[in-house]
């Protein structure tokens, strides 16, 4: 009870700390395992100390009764040795480790109160309670027995009484129901099994008049005689003697004060307890003595030092690890998460879960479709190639999609977020950068550039690995040379300017272009060592020569300087056109040095040579078109116009607002034109037919998601205050409706009909799939809500939410009428995820704190508070990220944020994980390991936010948070079969695990 006690003690303190103390934390554990062995230890060191005594014990009696049959004079020296030990010092025994909960009575209580039955056994008739616990022993009365007066002289018995064996008074570990369980030390639970079988018999085979329930301890018969005597001045003549208050008699005694039968000369009376076994066997005694040494021997042998087990932790400090512990109710898993302790019991078709076997799934990922587009924040990122094919990236892929049939290929090499695009002379190569991103445990990773082959996604070069800071923000082929060299800008403070020679991967020169941002580089296509930047308030022009660059700065002159150069072009004269903030079109040119004013030393000036007013707000980008003409894009006028070589406006089309401004234009045949707009769409279209969205996508993180219970579509809702419906098979969006506030969550009813979606601020709306219209409206409390799930028969909707509380709804008229049905109460953190049993009675539900509870709710949403009925309950859903079947998906070293969802499968034979380092794993189900293998797929750029399949399994959805991209991953390989059979043949092996796979 001490070390149970000191074990919760021990984790409650680990839980406060570990977030600022996650070392101290993990020491912390070490420590309390290593104190928890040291008790096991300790506690059957003195078992098998006690059962030496009570071997020593048993020897005595008989050379008691040896030493009276040759010299009869000697019990009464015997007596007064006896008295002498007792009136020098009483020999007291505490409770010892190995029998919790046993308490010790006192002497006098079980002499005082012995009588003798018929069949020579002694019982005690004289309950406790009649006894005055708190009075001294010297004020105690002893009973008076029938046909005696109370200052009667009690009679000695024969000096045979004197050889009672000692070891029938030994009881065994204790059996009644009602005691606290023993804390069972490893390897002993066999022969506990084995004391109760005996201690049942026995209760049938005699009939006991105690009604005392404290066992007597090993070894303390020496010590009745001693206090007696003691209470009696040490004189074992003296009248009311405990060895003269027998009185004989023929007849049975009754259950308190019956008459009492005599203690016949040579016979050997057994002095037996109610609970105590019978001793006769004495073979089973000494096996028992050898398990219990065996089990101490095991115990060190199998327990390292404390020191060892601190080495331990320091090779891997802060890992959750999981320990295994025996409870009164069956086997449970306990892991830790940031120091807290979280039980998980063992459903009871597991039989030897040590011996389960972790593999990866046999099904695998294939990415089959990549919704959403990122044109919130990038530039020049759309570009027509001559094989149909539109090429852009959103996250950390590049598509490729044929505009006219309507696929996809995907360049997937990139580790992090891409962030800027090139297409190389020949139309066939293209260059892209990628941002340098953090690693799991936090540390950057490198930024490069990859050249690769748009026909065969074949990566050709890998440039500046190590070299480039933060990112890549902007990279430029020459044109000249046939596109010998790739100029690339990081994003470092200084964002350095460097020039690659592209078949070699080598850098040819470098130079700190400016700490102002840079938004755009570019090669003169007639003289590839020029060079043209511009951004923040500037347009330089560099010159190459000899491995080193000179610059000059764009003179603004009588012009107004603006805050940002956005974009530029080269036209067919050779001018450099540049679009700006305020609007308008500069057109720049070289000018001749100007001696008279700046004397002999005057070089020429890059000036501007002319000023066009096009747009209202910014000119976001400049196309050039074959013949000379241009095409500029606007912000706050979401414009489209077509100029002549000689900047006079040709036509003009506005695109509709709800697809933002022109981010940028890629030309398709001189007519035909795709459009990168601001709000992550890309249109395609002319002027005289107008624009029409070919990819469309969220703008801001996304959390919601859900899918269909019977067709093949999802929906999504996010910071945007969009709720976006999608159609998996065509790859298009079907419709989107916009919010007040922005959504988290949904869920579809079962019939398919409507959808919730959970918001912000603790409102929530049922929308009808046909007519996109709300059908219903509710709200609680005032904190976000995170789930929105219905039962599986769809009489219920439950809704998770910030304010710790899930609030339950019956559902009526097909999913558009709500009524308030409970609340569960409990938790005490934001609920995370919740699922309902299959039978629809029942919820498990997950925390901000780690909690894995349980709820009735056909009893009127009550708290289940013993979790362990729960271990076999069937559940419809499994999005639970906390739980005995998924345990095995958590990572070494997670912090209990790691993992923002996951998603069982319909067939109930693989598990989805979202996770916070841009991954998608795909594990086994069930997973109850810790460290099991998976397949993992890269693509996100951002956190994983949640993951969900289609109704039919073919397909997986993973949508990234700040990345504002939805993968869809086909689901490929697998067989049939259920999970229950995986577990039974996962049940039945006893091989190791094999190491993860990496996909």
């Amino acid at each position: 009870m001490a070390s149970a006690q000191l074990s919760q003690h021990q984790n409650d303190v680990s839980a406060d700390s570990s977030a600022e103390f996650p070392d101290r934390t993990s020491m912390m554990e070490v420590r309390l395992q290593a104190q928890e062995d040291e008790i096991t230890l300790l506690k059957s060191s003195l078992a098998d100390a006690l059962r030496r005594i009570r071997l020593h014990d048993q020897l005595l009696p008989l050379l008691k009764q040896q030493l009276i049959a040759v010299n009869p004079g000697a019990a009464r020296v015997l007596n007064q040795v006896c008295c002498s030990d007792g009136c020098t010092s009483s020999r007291r025994l505490s409770s010892s480790s190995a029998f919790d909960g046993i308490r010790q009575t006192t002497t006098s209580q079980l002499l005082d109160s012995t009588v003798t039955s018929a069949n020579g056994h002694i019982g005690i008739p004289v309950s406790m309670e009649s006894r005055p616990s708190a009075v001294d022993r010297s004020t105690q009365t002893e009973p008076t027995l029938p046909g005696q007066d109370a200052g009667q002289d009690r009679v000695l018995p024969p000096r045979r009484a004197q050889s009672l064996n000692l070891e029938d008074a030994l009881p065994p570990e204790p059996i009644e129901e009602t005691r606290a369980k023993l804390h069972r030390v490893p390897g002993m639970e066999e022969e506990d099994e084995e004391d109760k079988e005996a201690g049942g018999e026995q209760e049938k085979e005699l009939s006991w008049t105690s009604s005392v329930e404290e066992p007597i301890q090993p070894t303390m018969i020496r010590g009745l005689l001693k206090e007696e005597f003691q209470h009696r001045s040490c004189s074992p003549d003296e009248p009311g003697s405990a060895l003269t208050s027998v009185k004989t008699s023929d007849q049975n005694i009754s259950s308190r004060n019956g008459p009492l039968s005599p203690i016949q000369e040579g016979e050997k009376t057994a002095l037996v307890r109610r609970n105590s076994e019978k001793l006769g066997n004495t073979e089973r005694q000494r096996k028992r003595l050898d398990k219990k040494a065996a089990s101490s021997t095991n115990l060190l042998t199998r327990s390292p030092s404390l020191e060892n087990r601190a080495k331990e932790l320091i090779a891997s400090a802060g890992s959750p690890g999981s320990r295994r512990g025996t409870y009164s109710q069956g086997q449970s898993i306990k892991m830790f998460i940031r120091g807290r302790p979280i039980t998980m019991y063992i459903p009871s078709n597991i039989q030897n879960y040590e011996d389960l076997k972790m593999e990866p799934p046999s099904e695998k990922l294939e990415l089959d479709w990549v919704y959403g587009y990122r044109g919130r924040d990038c530039r020049a990122n759309l570009y027509f190639l001559p094989t149909g094919e539109a090429v852009y990236f959103i996250a950390c892929v590049i598509v490729l999609y044929h505009i006219n049939n309507r696929t996809q290929r995907h360049y997937r090499k990139h580790t992090d977020c891409v962030r800027c695009l090139t297409v190389h002379p020949d139309r066939v190569r293209v260059a892209s950068g990628q941002t340098a991103g953090v690693d799991k445990d936090g540390k950057p990773l490198q930024p490069c550039v990859h050249i690769w082959d748009s026909t065969t996604l074949v990566t050709l070069q890998q440039i500046g690995l190590g070299t480039f800071q933060r990112g890549v923000g902007s990279v430029a082929f020459s044109f000249a040379d046939s596109g010998a060299f790739l100029c690339v800008i990081d994003d470092s403070n200084e964002h350095m300017l460097s020039v690659w020679d592209c078949n070699k991967g080598t850098k040819h020169a470098e130079v700190k272009s400016t700490n102002e941002a840079v938004f755009a580089v570019e090669f003169n296509p007639s003289d590839s060592t020029n060079i043209i930047t511009c951004g923040k308030s500037h347009v330089y022009f560099w010159t190459l020569s000899a491995g080193q660059f000179t610059k000059k700065q764009g003179i603004f002159g009588k012009y107004k300087k603006p805050k940002f150069i956005q974009c530029f072009v080269f036209s067919l004269t050779g001018d450099v056109l540049t679009g700006d903030s305020e609007g308008n079109i500069l057109t720049w040119g070289k000018s001749a040095a100007d001696i008279k004013t700046l004397g002999k030393g005057a070089k020429e000036t890059f000036q501007i040579m002319r000023q066009t007013r096009a747009h209202e707000g910014s000119v976001f980008t400049l196309c050039t078109l074959q013949g000379g003409a241009l095409l500029s894009g606007g912000g706050k006028d979401r414009k489209i116009i077509r100029w002549s070589a000689d900047l006079a406006p040709e036509r003009e089309r506005e695109i509709p607002e709800k697809f933002g401004a022109v981010r940028t234009i890629a030309d398709v045949d001189g007519e035909e034109i795709l459009v990168g707009t601001t709000r992550n769409a890309i249109l395609r279209g002319t002027f005289s037919d107008g624009f029409v969205a070919i990819v469309q996508g969220h703008v801001d993180e996304m959390w919601g998601l859900a899918t269909h219970p019977s067709q093949n579509i999802f929906i999504t809702c996010g910071h945007d205050k969009q709720v976006c419906l999608w159609n998996t098979e065509e790859h298009k969006l079907e419709w989107c409706i916009n919010l007040e506030e922005y959504g988290l969550c949904a869920g579809f009813c079962p019939n398919g009909s409507v959808v919730s979606v959970g918001l912000s601020t603790g409102r929530w709306l049922v929308v009808d799939l046909q007519t996109r219209e709300v059908v219903s409206e509710s709200t609680d409390g005032n904190e976000q809500l995170s789930v929105m799930r219905y039962s599986p028969d769809g009489s219920f909707l439950a809704v998770g939410s910030h304010d710790n509380f899930i609030y339950i709804y019956s559902v009526t008229e097909n999913g558009r009428r709500y009524n308030r049905f409970g609340k569960c109460n409990g938790h005490s953190s934001f609920i995370t995820h919740l699922d309902w049993s299959k039978d629809g009675k029942y919820i498990m539900s997950n925390s901000g704190d780690y909690e894995i509870l349980y709820w009735d709710i056909a009893a009127g949403c009550k708290l289940l508070r013993n979790r362990f009925e729960s271990k076999d309950r069937e559940w419809a859903s499994y999005t639970c990220v906390l739980g005995f079947h998924v345990m095995g998906v958590w990572l070494e070293g997670s912090d209990g944020t790691d993992i923002n969802a996951l998603c069982r499968s319909h067939s109930e034979r693989m598990v989805a994980v979202a996770d916070d380092f841009c991954k998608v794993h795909l594990f086994q189900y069930p997973c109850p390991k810790p460290k099991a293998p998976s397949h993992k797929y890269d693509g996100h750029g951002s956190h994983v936010t949640n993951v969900c399949f289609t109704h039919s399994d073919s397909h997986l959805l993973s949508m990234g948070g700040k990345d504002t991209c939805i993968l869809q991953w086909k689901v490929v390989g697998g067989s049939a079969g259920d999970s229950r059979d995986r577990l039974a043949s996962v049940s039945s092996s006893s091989t190791s695990s094999p190491e993860p796979v990496t996909t």
